[in-house]
């Protein structure tokens, strides 16, 4: 082959590896005669299977990032492609499948319906996306089982600890077989000993199913299972790391916060 064509060749493998491409992103919120750009010129890729995690201190707009990836805002320049369509091209509909079938959400918050048992919580999405009912429900206790709460299906939000709350949202979250799974700090609620559980399942579940996650977080614990950190600073990417590439000692640190 020419050179030509093997930068096409080449170009077009990149694209199929990469699940999650964003180009010159920026996000401009205007508050009054104030503006306020949280983001200024994004460029990353995060490939399949990866395990990505998105670290900054509060305000450095990694949460404004991760609602990007998400779907669940759109930039004011520049573009975000997922599985190479272009996001900001999609009409409701469009958004709305793509939210429910290519993307799992797991946020800090748990954000589960309170007067729904786990079961109901976990079967909702697979209701919405067109699954028969019983099926739904044997995916649900499937899934429930795989975070460890194979006895708990019938316990409503109130009767589950946090922790156990967090592996409801986990399991939410896999109800369609997602591509991706976002989680905006999914520690961020629980004690260290939690933390650390659900940071291990989510590793788990990304090495087993070959899930792509992508997680908006500030805990250092999250180093230790990540293939990849993007260091976000007043809303810019300051540091692509590998995790081979951190100079930090992840065992002392576990060490100084037990």
């Amino acid at each position: 082959m020419t050179e030509e064509q093997t930068a096409v060749v080449d170009a077009q493998y990149t694209a199929t590896q990469n699940i999650v491409r964003t180009r010159g992103v920026k996000r401009v919120y205007e508050m009054g005669k104030l503006s306020l750009e949280a983001l200024k010129g994004i460029d990353m890729e995060v490939q399949r299977g990866e395990y990505i995690s998105i670290m900054g201190p509060s305000g450095s707009g990694k949460s404004t990032l991760f609602n990007m990836i998400g779907a669940l805002d759109k930039p004011t320049e520049g573009k975000v492609y997922i599985d190479e369509v272009d996001v900001a091209q999609l009409d409701a509909y469009e958004l709305a499948w793509l939210r429910c079938r290519k993307i799992g959400y797991i946020f800090q918050t748990f954000n589960l319906i309170p007067v729904m048992t786990a079961l109901e919580n976990v079967t909702l999405p697979m209701i919405f996306a067109g699954l028969a009912t019983d099926e739904a429900i044997d995916k649900g206790v499937d899934l429930l089982s795989l975070v460890g709460l194979g006895e708990r299906v019938q316990h409503k939000p109130l009767e589950l600890s946090g922790g156990q709350q967090q592996r409801v949202a986990v399991a939410r979250a896999l109800a369609n077989d997602p591509a991706i799974v976002l989680a905006d700090e999914p520690t961020g609620n629980l004690d260290r000993k939690t933390g650390r559980e659900i940071i291990e399942l989510l590793r788990e579940l990304n090495q087993e199913k070959q899930v792509t996650i992508i997680s908006a977080t500030h805990d250092l614990k999250m180093l230790d299972v990540s293939d990849r950190i993007l260091w976000v600073q007043d809303g810019r990417i300051t540091k692509n790391q590998r995790r081979e590439e951190l100079d930090l000692d992840l065992g002392q640190i576990g060490a100084e916060e037990e």
